[in-house]
C-alpha cells in the first residue's frame, strides 16, 4: 500500500488526518516545534485557510524523514481521541518499519514488574486527572502500538463475554413467572445540568405494546461532565429498583444501551460478604466475570474507555461499613467494597465512568457527590396498574374479570401502586380465578398488605404448613443479625425444600474470592422475609411480650446508620400490626396450632403496643409509619385514638411520600373529629399521591412546597380538592406548575367556595395564568388571601389587577413588590348570585355604595411605573373606595408623576398615607409637590427626604370615615380625644440639600399651605441652610403663621445664629421653647401644646421683662431656653443674657457645657437681677470649681427671689426663683461638693445672711468630726427651721457624742437621728420655736452587741430628763426633756427605799434614777435577758422599782429566762397605774407565762394588753381571765396565735361583756372551732363599743357568722374573718349586716369558699378603705355585682381580689368603675385568669382619669412580651412577682 496516497473506505487517509488536526492546531504547532526546534512557522501562520496551514505543517514533519513521521503518528494516536478504526489504519499504514521489532524487544526488556500500574507497564502513565500522558520512554512506542492492537482484541472478546453472561443471568429481562414488565414512574429530583426529559420527568410509556421502556436511556445524560456521572435511584421497598437494575443489564446485553461498551451489576447484600480488601480489577474480574486471558489488558482498555463503562450498585442502603464511605483509594489502591464505590463516585478510580446506585429513601452516605442526579421511583399510577394487569392476564379469559375485581376494591387498588404488591395481587387473583368454578364468587376482598401476603401463601398451599414456622424462624434470625443471604447450613433441609417448591426462596451463585463460589439463598423479596419474621413473632410460643415490644417500633427515615449492621425492619412493625387484625386470627391459629383465644391474646398485645405509640408526640416520618400500622390493624378504636392524638399542625419535611403513605394517613384522619392542618415542605411527592386525599374532610389547611410538584401533580390535586369540604387554606408554593396545571386548578377552585386562603407563590406564573386565577375571585366568596408572589407578569396585567382591586367589593388590599403579589380580601356578605357579576362592569350605584363601606390598601412597590402609568392609576382610583394606604415607592414617576399624584390626592379619598418614595424626585420638584398638596385639606403630614429617597404623604381621617376607623385604631390611639378643630399639618423637608437660595421658593409654596390649612410642624433638619439661611428663615417665619415646632437641626449653624434665633422667643408668639444641642446640631423651636388653642383665638397675656408675676405664675406657661454641648465664656454669657432679657416670663434657662470657669459663673450670676422673669436656672453636666459653692451661697443671700439652690457633685447646679410675694423658706443643698473643715466657716458666713433658711443639705461631703464640731458651733447663728442633713460625711461615734453634748445649747432641735452603719444617715430636725424636749435615735450594729446594761449606762449619761427609752436589735431611741428638773430629796429617798443598793449596779441605778425620774415608756425588743446570774433582769427590776411615772412597758420578741421573768414581774408588781403591757412573741415557758400573767394583778387601770404568741392554756388561761375581769378600763386586747381553743374562747366569752371600754380585740389563729365560736360571737354582740374585731384563721363556720351578723357593734370599723371556713350563707349575712354601716373602714373575708356568696351592698359603706376578698373562688358572674358594690364605697383605697377565678369579663367590669372611684389607690388581681384583652381594658380604665397607683396582675394569662408592652404604655399595670410601687423621695 502506497503510504502517500492511502484510502480508508472511500475517503483518503490524509484527508481524515487533516480533518482531525484542524481542531487541534495548537497541539500540532507544539509538536512541530518539538520535532523541529529551529523551524520558522511564520510562513504557515500567514496562511488564512486552516486546511492549507495544517497541510504545510504536516509537510514540514514529513520532510524530516520516516522516523520522525512514525513517532509523530504514534503521538497522534496516544494524545488525541482517535476513532479506533482510524487508529488501526494509521498505525498499519504509517506506524511500522524495520526498526519496530527492535523497539518492541527493548520495550520487553524494560517492562516493569507486576506491581506497577497497568498504564506504566504499557509505556504511558495515568496522571492525577485521569488523562493520558506520553511516557518518557518514547523509543518503545512502536512495540506498544502492536500490543495495543492485541489488547483491543482481548477487550472485544471480554465485552462479548459480558453480554453473553448478562443474557444468561437476566434472561429476557422480565421478573417472575408472569413475564410482565411495566416501567414505573421515575422523577428527577436533582441534576447538575438540565436533563433532556419531558415535564415532570415521568419516564416510561405504559401504552407500549411489548412492555419495553423506550425512555430508559433518559436516565443517563451523555452531555453531562465527568464529575456528575453518578445517578442515584431512590425508591421504597417493592418499587422495582432491583428489577430495573437487572432490566438495564438485559437491555444492554440486547444491544439497546449502545453508548455503554461494558456494564457491571453488583449487589451490596453480596458485597457485604466480602471481608478482605479489594482492588478495582479484583472487584470487576474476581467477583463479577473474569476475562479468559489478558486481564491487565482488558482493565487498561476499560480505563481508556471509562466514559463508556456503567457500574450499577444495587442496595446502597444495605451497604456495611459506612465509616469508610468518605475514604477514597487511588488507581492501584485497595479497600472495602464501599470504599471502592466511593472512589468510583469521586473519580479517583476509573475516572469518567458512569455509576448508578439504588437505595431506599433516607440519609445517603457522604461518599455520593453533591452533584449526583437523584431519581425517585414512584411505582405505578392507575394506568400502569391497568397495563400490568392486562399484560399479566393477556392470554387468559379472566383478564376483564381480574381488572374489574381490582378496580372495584379501593384498598387493593391503592396497594397495587407498589409494583411488588401488584404482582402479588395478580398472583392471588390468578389463583382465585383458577380455583373457583364458573359463576362462583372469589375470596373475600383484600384490605391490607398483610392480608395480601397471607392470601399469597394460601394460594400456594391451601393449608398452612408447619414449615412456615421454620421459615419464620430463619427470617427473624436474619433480621436480628442483619442477614439477608443464607447458606444451606443456615436453613434446615425440609424448610429449604418447602421454600424452593413454593418459590419463597431464590438461589444464586456467590463469589467471595478467585476460584471460590457458593450457593446463596434469599427470600424472593425482602418484604417477604419481614412478613415471615412477623408471622414467627405472632405464632411462636417462645416469644413473650417483651420481645414483641422490641419489634413494635417506628423507624425514622432521617436516621443514618452508624453501625456495621443493616436496618432491615421497615415493614416488620406494619406486618405485626396487620397480623393483629381479627381477620388474620383463623390463619394464625392454624399456623401456631393454637386456639383463637391464645392468638387473640397475642394480637391484643400488639394492638396495645401500637396504642402506646399512638399517644406519643411523633415527627413526620414516624407519623406515616404509625398510620401504616394503624391502617393494617383494621381497628376503628385504635384509628380514633391515633387521629385524636395527632397535632393540629402536622408538618412533613424533607422525606419522600408515596400514594400509599397518604392513603394510610387519610384512613386515620377519617376517624378524627377536629380539623387538621397538613404541611408538606421539601418532600418528594409521588405525582398521583393527592388522589389519596379524595373525600378527606378533616383537612382544613393543605400546604405543598416542593419543586417536585408539576402539572401532573396539579391535575391530580384538582380532582381531589372539590371533595375536601372542610378545606379553608390551600398553599401550592415553590412548584413547577405551568399553564396546563393552572388550567386544571382554575377549573377546580370554583368548586371549593369554602376556601379562605389560596397561595400559588413561587410558581413563575405568566400573565395569562395570573389573569385566569384572579378571574375566579367571584366564585370564592369566603376568600381572605390570594398569594401569587414570584410570578412573571407585565405592567398591563398589573393595572388590570389594580382595576380588579378597586372594583371588586371584597378586596381589602393589593400588595405588589418586585416578586410579591398578594390579594387580601374580606368575606363577602352577599349571596352567591350577587357575586357572579363580573368585576369589569360594576354598576355605578353599587360601586359608590360599597366604596363607602370599605377601605383599600394598595401597595405597588418597585413595579417600574412611569408618568403615563400614574395617569392611568389616578383614573382607576378616582371613583374607587376609600384608600387606607397607597404605596407607590420604588418606581420611576419622577417630578411630574409625583406632582400629578400629589395634586390628585385630595380626590382619591386617602385616609392613611400616600408613599411616593424612591421615585427620582429632584430638588426642583419639591416646591411643585408642596404647591400640589395645598388644596388637600385632609393632609396631616408630608415627609420629603431626597437623600433618603423618601416622599410620604399622611392624611387625616375624613369626617365620614372617622367613626369606622376609630374602631380599628390601636388602643392607645383610641384613648386620645379628637379635638374639635382641624389637626395641624406637619411638613418635614429633611436631608434634601436645601440652602439659603431655596428658602424663598419653599416658603412661598408653604404660605399657600398655611392659607388653606394650619401648618403646625415644620422640619428643615439635615439640610445646608447655614447662618444665612437661618437668619433669612427667621424673617420669613411670620408669614407662615403660628407653628407648633420648627426643627433646624444639622444645618451647620454657629453660636451667632443661635443667639439670633433666641429673639424668636420674644418676636414670635408661638415660640415657647428653644432647645439647642450645639455639638450634635440639634435645634428645635416649639410652642406649648396647652397654648395652641389660645394662640389661635387670641394672644396670651404677656409679661414684660421687669414685670412682677404677683400670683399669676401658677396659671402661666413658662418659656424655656435650653443650650447644651456648648462652651460658654463671659462674653457669650453676657450676649445670651441680653438676648434673654427681652423674653417675656416666666422663663426657664437650662445650660450645659463641659466646664464653666469661676469668671463665667460670676458673670452669669451677676446677670440674674437683669432677668426678673427668670423662674429656673439650671447648669447640668457642667464641671464647676471648688469656689462655686460659695459663689452660689452668696447668691442665696444677695438675691431674695432664690427659693431653692441645689449643687450636686460640682457638676449640676439648679436655682429656683419665686415671685416677690411668696415667702417660703430657702432650701440649700451642697451634695458631694468635697467640702471639708476649712470650708464650713466661710459657707456658714455666707448662709448666715439668709433670713429664712429652711433646709441645709450637706450630704456626701468630707466634713468629718472636726467639720461637724465647727458646724455645731455656728448653728446658733444660722436661722435653720427645717432639716440639717449631714449623711455620708465620715462622722464617727466621737462626733455623735459631741452632738449629744451640744444639744442642750440648741433649744430648737426637735429630733436627731444617727446611723453610722451602712446607710450613714445623720439628720437633725429643727423647729422654728424652742422645744421643751427632743428625740435621739441611734441605729447601729453595736447597739445589739452592747447589751441592755451598757445601753442603760449610756442613757444614764444624758443631760436631760428621759421620758422614753426604746431598745431594739440595732436601735436605741431616747426622748429627752431640757432642762432636767431636780427631784425632791424626800421623794428620792422614798424611791431608794424600794431598791436593793447592795448590788454591783447600785451606782448605775442611782444615775438612772436621776435621768429617768420622769420615764413614762420603756420598750425592749429583740434583746437577750438570759445572761449569767440574771444580772440584766436584776438591773431592770431595780430600775422598775425606782420608777414612779411609768405607764407603758413592752418586752417583745426577746429571750428571757424564767428567773428573769420573775424578776421583771417583781419590778412591775407595784405599778398600779400602768396603761399598756406588751409581752408578745417572747420565747418563754409555761412558768414564765404564769409569772407574766401574775403582773396583771392589781393593774386595774390597764388600757392595752398584748399577749400574742404565748403558750396560754390551763392554769395560765384561768389566771388571765380572772385578771381581765377586773380591768374595766381595758380598750385593746390582743391574744392572737395562742391556741386557746374552744375552752379559752368560752372563758373569754363569759367576761367580755364585763369590759365596757373594750374597743379592739384580736383572737386570730387560736384554734377556735364552732363550739367556741358561737358563744364568742354572742358575747361580742354585747360589746357595744367594739371598733375592731379580728377573729380570723379560726374554724368558726357559717353559724358563727350568722350569730355575729344578728347584731354587729354599731361603732365597728374593722372586721377580719379571713380563713374562717365561711361559706356563701355566712358571707351574705355579714354583707347584709354591714351594708350601710357608717364607720366600717376595713373588711377581710379572704381565704373562704364564698363562690357566689360574696357580699353585695345596696346602701354602701361611706368610710370603707380596704376590702380583702383574696382566694374566695370569685368568678366573672359574681364580679359584676361586686363591682357595682365598690362604686357605693367612695372612700375605698385598696381592693384585694388575688387568687380568684376572675377573667376578662370581671376585668371589663372593674375597668368600667375605675374612673368613678376617686380615692382608689391599689387593686390586687394576682393569680387570676385575665388575658391580654382584659389587661387592655384595665389599661383603658386607668387612662380615663383613675387615680389608682398600681394594679397587680402577676401570674395571669398574659404573655410576657404583651405584658412588657402594656407596662411600657401604662406603668401602673404591674406584672412582676414583687410589688414594685415607687416610693416618694425624701423632701417631697
Amino acid at each position: 500500500m502506497d503510504p502517500d496516497s492511502p484510502h480508508l473506505g472511500s475517503e483518503n487517509l490524509c484527508d481524515l488526518l487533516v480533518r482531525l488536526l484542524i481542531t487541534k492546531q495548537e497541539w500540532l504547532r507544539a509538536k512541530v516545534k518539538f520535532f523541529i526546534p529551529d523551524v520558522d512557522l511564520a510562513s504557515s501562520d500567514k496562511v488564512s485557510d486552516p486546511v492549507q496551514r495544517v497541510i504545510l505543517q504536516l509537510g514540514e514533519l514529513k520532510a524530516q524523514g520516516p522516523a520522525t513521521w512514525q513517532s509523530f503518528i504514534h503521538w497522534v494516536c496516544m494524545d488525541l481521541e482517535v476513532p479506533l478504526d482510524l487508529e488501526v489504519r494509521l498505525l498499519s499504514t504509517w506506524g511500522q518499519d524495520d526498526e519496530f521489532p527492535k523497539l518492541l524487544e527493548t520495550g520487553e526488556e524494560s517492562q516493569p514488574g507486576p506491581q506497577q500500574p497497568h498504564g506504566e507497564a504499557w509505556g504511558w502513565g495515568v496522571g492525577e486527572s485521569g488523562l493520558k500522558r506520553p511516557c518518557q520512554r518514547c523509543e518503545s512506542s512502536p512495540r506498544r502500538k502492536h500490543c495495543r492492537k492485541h489488547r483491543l482484541e482481548l477487550a472485544q472478546t471480554y465485552l462479548q463475554l459480558l453480554r453473553t453472561s448478562a443474557l444468561q443471568h437476566y434472561g429476557d429481562g422480565f421478573p417472575g413467572p408472569g413475564k410482565v414488565y411495566v416501567p414505573p414512574i421515575l422523577q428527577w429530583s436533582r441534576a447538575t445540568v438540565p436533563l433532556d426529559t419531558q415535564e415532570g420527568a415521568v419516564l416510561g410509556n405504559p401504552k407500549t405494546e411489548d412492555g419495553s421502556d423506550l425512555s430508559i436511556q433518559d436516565l443517563f445524560n451523555f452531555k453531562t461532565p465527568k464529575s456528575s456521572r453518578v445517578t442515584v435511584l431512590l425508591g421504597k421497598a417493592g418499587m422495582g429498583k432491583t428489577t430495573l437494575a437487572r432490566r438495564l443489564c438485559h437491555k444492554w446485553a440486547d444491544g439497546h444501551l449502545d453508548h455503554f461498551q461494558a456494564l457491571f451489576l453488583f449487589e451490596f447484600r453480596q458485597l457485604n460478604l466480602i471481608t478482605h480488601l479489594l482492588t478495582l480489577p479484583q472487584l470487576l474480574f474476581d467477583l463479577y466475570l473474569r476475562p479468559e486471558s489478558g486481564p491487565d489488558a482488558v482493565f487498561q482498555y476499560l480505563e481508556e474507555n471509562a466514559n463508556r463503562v456503567l457500574l450499577i450498585f444495587d442496595g446502597l442502603d444495605e451497604a456495611l461499613h459506612p465509616c469508610s464511605s468518605m475514604e477514597a483509594v487511588g488507581p492501584s489502591g485497595s479497600g472495602p467494597a464501599l470504599t471502592l464505590f466511593s472512589s468510583l463516585c469521586r473519580g479517583t478510580l476509573l475516572p469518567g465512568c458512569w455509576v448508578m446506585t439504588t437505595s431506599r429513601p433516607g440519609k445517603l452516605p457522604a461518599c455520593l457527590p453533591k452533584e449526583a442526579a437523584m431519581v425517585h421511583m414512584w411505582g405505578f399510577d392507575q394506568l400502569r396498574v391497568e397495563e400490568y394487569v392486562n399484560h399479566y392476564f393477556s392470554d387468559q379469559p379472566s383478564q376483564g374479570v381480574a381488572l374489574t375485581e381490582l378496580l372495584a376494591n379501593r384498598h387493593l387498588r391503592s396497594m397495587c401502586v407498589v409494583p411488588a404488591l401488584c404482582q402479588i395481587a395478580c398472583l392471588c387473583l390468578h389463583h382465585q380465578f383458577s380455583a373457583s368454578l364458573p359463576g362462583q364468587s372469589v375470596a373475600p376482598p383484600l384490605s391490607t398488605m398483610t392480608q395480601l401476603y397471607m392470601q399469597m401463601l394460601l394460594s400456594c398451599m391451601p393449608r398452612p404448613a408447619t414449615s412456615l414456622v421454620g421459615l419464620g424462624e430463619v427470617a427473624l434470625s436474619g433480621l436480628e443479625t442483619g442477614k439477608v443471604i443464607f447458606y444451606d447450613r443456615d436453613i434446615p433441609p425440609p424448610v429449604m425444600a418447602f421454600g424452593a417448591t413454593h418459590n419463597l426462596l431464590t438461589s444464586f451463585c456467590i463469589r467471595t474470592s478467585p476460584g471460590h463460589q457458593e450457593t446463596g439463598y434469599a427470600f424472593a423479596h425482602f418484604s417477604l422475609q419481614e412478613f415471615f419474621a412477623a408471622l414467627h413473632l405472632m405464632t411462636s410460643p417462645t416469644v413473650d411480650k417483651a420481645t414483641l415490644a422490641r419489634h413494635v417500633i417506628l423507624n425514622s427515615h432521617w436516621v443514618l446508620r452508624t453501625k456495621a449492621r443493616l436496618g432491615l425492619a421497615d415493614h416488620l412493625p406494619t406486618f405485626l400490626a396487620g397480623l393483629a387484625s381479627h381477620t388474620c386470627r383463623p390463619f394464625l391459629s392454624q399456623v401456631a396450632q393454637q386456639d383463637e383465644t391464645w392468638v387473640g391474646t397475642r394480637q391484643a398485645a400488639v394492638v396495645q403496643l401500637v396504642s402506646k405509640l399512638a399517644t406519643r408526640k411523633l415527627k413526620g416520618p414516624k407519623v406515616v409509619e404509625l398510620c401504616h400500622c394503624v391502617a393494617e390493624t383494621l381497628e376503628p378504636e385504635l384509628a380514633s385514638l391515633t387521629a385524636k392524638n395527632l397535632p393540629d399542625q402536622l408538618p412533613f419535611h424533607n422525606f419522600p411520600l408515596t400514594y400509599t403513605d397518604l392513603t394510610a394517613l387519610a384512613s386515620v384522619l377519617e376517624h378524627r373529629a377536629t380539623p387538621i392542618h397538613l404541611e408538606f415542605e421539601g418532600c418528594p411527592l409521588e405525582p398521583h399521591c393527592p388522589k389519596a386525599l379524595v373525600d378527606c374532610r378533616q383537612v382544613e389547611t393543605l400546604s405543598f412546597k416542593s419543586r417536585k410538584c408539576g402539572d401532573n401533580f396539579a391535575e391530580v390535586l384538582s380532582r381531589s380538592l372539590p371533595t375536601m369540604g372542610s378545606l379553608k387554606k390551600l398553599r401550592l408554593a415553590g412548584s413547577k406548575i405551568t399553564a396546563r396545571g393552572i388550567s386544571h386548578l382554575v377549573q377546580a377552585l370554583p368548586l371549593c367556595p369554602q376556601l379562605e386562603e389560596v397561595s400559588l407563590q413561587d410558581n413563575q406564573l405568566k400573565d395569562q395564568e395570573v389573569l385566569s386565577i384572579v378571574q375566579i375571585l367571584p366564585s370564592l366568596p369566603r376568600l381572605q388571601k390570594l398569594d401569587l408572589s414570584h410570578s412573571n407578569f407585565s405592567i398591563s396585567t398589573l393595572l388590570f389587577l389594580v382595576k380588579v382591586a378597586v372594583t371588586w367589593p371584597t378586596v381589602r388590599a393589593l400588595q405588589v413588590r418586585e416578586a410579591e403579589l398578594i390579594f387580601l380580601l374580606s368575606p363577602s356578605t352577599e349571596t352567591a348570585a350577587d357575586l357572579q357579576r363580573a368585576p369589569e362592569l360594576p354598576e355605578k350605584h353599587s360601586q359608590r355604595k360599597e366604596t363607602q363601606s370599605r377601605t383599600l390598601v394598595l401597595r405597588l412597590q418597585k413595579c417600574q411605573l412611569r408618568v403615563h402609568h400614574a395617569e392611568v392609576l389616578i383614573d382607576l382610583l378616582r371613583e374607587g373606595p376609600w384608600l387606607e394606604e397607597v404605596d407607590l415607592s420604588g418606581n420611576q414617576l419622577e417630578d411630574e408623576g409625583c406632582r400629578l399624584l400629589a395634586e390628585a390626592a385630595s380626590h382619591l379619598h386617602i385616609t392613611g398615607k400616600l408613599d411616593l418614595s424612591d421615585n427620582e424626585l429632584s430638588v426642583d420638584g419639591v416646591p411643585c409637590v408642596l404647591k400640589a398638596v395645598n388644596t388637600c385639606q385632609s393632609l396631616a403630614e408630608l415627609h420629603i427626604s431626597l437623600l433618603q429617597r423618601t416622599v410620604v404623604l399622611t392624611f387625616a381621617q375624613e369626617a365620614e370615615e372617622q367613626q369606622g376607623t376609630q374602631e380599628r385604631a390601636a388602643f392607645l390611639d383610641s384613648l386620645t380625644s379628637l379635638t374639635a378643630s382641624e389637626p395641624p399639618r406637619e411638613i418635614r423637608l429633611t436631608r434634601c440639600g436645601f440652602g439659603a437660595k431655596h428658602l424663598e421658593k419653599l416658603c412661598e409654596a408653604l404660605e399657600g399651605s398655611c392659607c388653606l390649612a394650619r401648618l403646625g410642624h415644620l422640619n428643615f433638619s439635615g439640610n445646608a441652610l447655614r447662618d444665612e439661611g437661618a437668619m433669612l428663615l427667621a424673617q420669613l417665619l411670620p408669614g407662615l403663621g403660628p407653628l407648633q415646632s420648627l426643627n433646624l437641626s444639622e444645618n451647620g449653624l454657629s453660636l451667632d445664629a443661635v443667639f439670633h434665633l433666641t429673639q424668636c422667643l420674644s418676636s414670635l408668639q408661638w415660640v415657647w421653647h428653644l432647645e439647642v444641642s450645639f455639638e450634635s446640631q440639634h435645634i428645635l423651636l416649639r410652642g406649648d401644646k396647652r397654648s395652641r388653642d389660645k394662640l389661635a383665638g387670641g394672644s396670651l397675656p404677656e409679661f414684660p421683662a421687669g414685670a412682677q408675676l404677683s400670683g399669676f405664675r401658677q396659671h402661666c406657661i413658662p418659656r424655656s431656653f435650653c443650650l447644651k454641648e456648648c462652651q460658654l465664656g463671659p462674653q457669650s454669657l453676657t450676649r445670651l443674657c441680653t438676648a434673654l432679657g427681652e423674653c417675656p416670663g416666666p422663663l426657664e434657662v437650662q445650660l450645659s457645657c463641659k466646664d464653666l470657669s469661676d469668671q463665667s459663673l460670676e458673670t452669669l450670676l451677676r446677670c440674674l437681677p437683669r432677668l426678673p422673669q427668670l423662674s429656673l436656672l439650671q447648669l447640668s453636666q457642667t464641671r464647676l470649681s471648688l469656689k462655686s459653692p460659695f459663689l452660689l451661697a452668696d447668691v442665696v443671700s444677695q438675691c431674695p427671689r432664690v427659693q431653692k439652690m441645689d449643687l450636686r457633685f460640682l457638676n449640676n447646679a439648679t436655682l429656683h426663683f419665686r415671685s416677690s410675694n411668696e415667702q417660703e423658706g430657702v432650701c440649700c443643698g451642697f451634695t458631694g461638693c468635697s467640702l471639708r473643715r476649712e470650708h464650713v466657716e466661710p459657707l456658714c458666713r455666707a448662709l448666715r445672711k439668709c433670713d429664712n433658711l429652711r433646709q441645709l443639705d450637706l450630704t456626701a461631703n468630707v466634713l468629718g468630726d472636726d467639720g461637724l464640731r465647727c458646724l455645731l458651733d455656728h448653728l446658733l447663728q444660722m436661722p435653720i427651721s427645717g432639716v440639717l442633713d449631714l449623711s455620708h460625711n465620715s462622722i464617727s461615734q466621737e462626733g455623735v457624742l459631741y452632738l449629744l453634748g451640744a444639744l442642750p445649747s440648741c433649744p430648737r432641735v426637735r429630733e436627731a437621728s444617727v446611723n453610722l452603719g451602712s446607710t450613714q444617715n445623720f439628720w437633725v430636725h429643727f423647729s422654728k420655736q424652742e422645744e421643751a424636749g427632743m428625740t435621739l435615735r441611734v441605729e447601729e450594729p453595736w447597739v445589739g452587741e452592747a447589751g441592755v446594761p451598757a445601753l442603760l449606762e449610756v442613757c444614764a449619761q444624758a443631760s436631760g430628763s428621759i421620758t422614753v427609752i426604746s431598745i431594739s436589735e440595732t436601735q436605741l431611741c431616747v426622748q429627752l426633756e431640757f432642762p432636767r428638773q431636780e427631784e425632791n430629796p424626800e421623794a428620792m429617798a422614798l424611791r431608794l427605799a424600794h431598791c436593793d443598793l447592795g448590788t454591783h449596779h447600785s451606782l448605775l441605778v442611782r444615775q438612772l434614777m436621776e435621768t429617768c425620774a420622769r420615764l413614762q415608756q420603756l420598750s425592749l425588743s429583740q434583746v437577750n435577758l438570759c445572761d449569767a446570774n440574771n444580772a440584766t433582769s436584776l438591773l431592770l427590776q431595780s430600775l422598775l422599782l425606782s420608777l414612779c411615772e411609768l405607764k407603758t412597758f413592752r418586752l417583745t420578741s426577746s429571750c428571757v429566762s424564767t428567773q428573769g421573768l420573775t424578776h421583771l414581774a417583781a419590778g412591775l408588781g407595784h405599778f398600779h397605774h400602768l396603761e399598756e403591757l406588751d409581752f408578745s412573741n417572747n420565747r418563754v415557758g409555761e412558768q414564765g407565762t404564769e409569772a407574766l400573767i401574775g403582773v396583771l394583778k392589781g393593774t386595774y387601770r390597764l388600757k392595752r394588753l398584748h399577749l400574742s404568741h404565748l403558750p396560754l392554756g390551763g392554769s395560765t388561761l384561768a389566771m388571765l381571765t380572772q385578771g381581765l375581769s377586773h380591768m374595766s378600763l381595758l380598750q385593746h386586747l390582743c391574744l392572737s396565735h395562742n391556741q386557746i381553743g374552744d375552752a379559752g374562747a368560752q372563758h373569754l366569752a363569759a367576761i367580755l361583756p364585763g369590759l365596757p371600754s373594750l374597743r379592739k380585740i384580736d383572737l386570730s389563729a387560736n384554734g377556735i372551732s364552732l363550739a367556741g365560736g358561737l358563744p364568742l360571737a354572742e358575747s361580742l354582740t354585747l360589746c357595744r363599743h367594739l371598733e375592731e374585731v379580728r377573729i380570723g384563721r379560726n374554724a368558726l363556720g357559717d353559724p358563727t357568722a350568722l350569730t355575729l351578723a344578728q347584731q354587729l357593734p354599731q361603732h365597728l370599723r374593722v372586721l377580719h374573718l379571713q380563713s374562717s371556713r365561711l361559706g356563701p350563707e355566712g358571707a351574705l349575712s355579714l354583707g347584709q349586716a354591714l351594708d350601710g354601716s357608717p364607720h366600717v373602714e376595713d373588711i377581710s373575708l379572704a381565704e373562704n369558699k364564698l363562690a357566689r356568696g360574696v357580699p353585695h351592698f345596696c346602701k354602701g359603706l361611706p368610710l370603707l378603705r380596704r376590702m380583702d376578698l383574696g382566694s374566695c373562688e370569685i368568678d366573672n358572674q359574681t364580679a359584676k355585682g361586686l363591682a357595682a358594690s365598690f362604686v357605693l364605697c367612695p372612700a375605698l383605697e385598696e381592693i384585694l381580689l388575688s387568687w380568684n377565678l376572675l377573667g376578662d369579663e370581671a376585668a371589663a367590669e372593674l375597668a368600667h368603675v375605675l374612673p368613678r372611684m376617686g380615692r382608689l389607690k391599689r387593686v390586687d388581681l394576682e393569680k387570676n385568669r385575665i388575658t391580654t384583652a382584659g389587661a387592655w381594658l384595665l389599661a383603658k380604665g386607668l387612662a380615663q382619669g383613675s387615680g389608682v397607683h398600681v394594679i397587680r396582675l402577676w401570674n395571669n394569662l398574659v404573655p410576657a412580651a404583651v405584658a412588657k408592652h402594656l407596662q411600657s404604655q401604662e406603668p401602673r399595670l404591674d406584672f412582676a412577682f414583687f410589688d414594685n410601687q415607687p416610693q416618694a423621695p425624701w423632701g417631697n
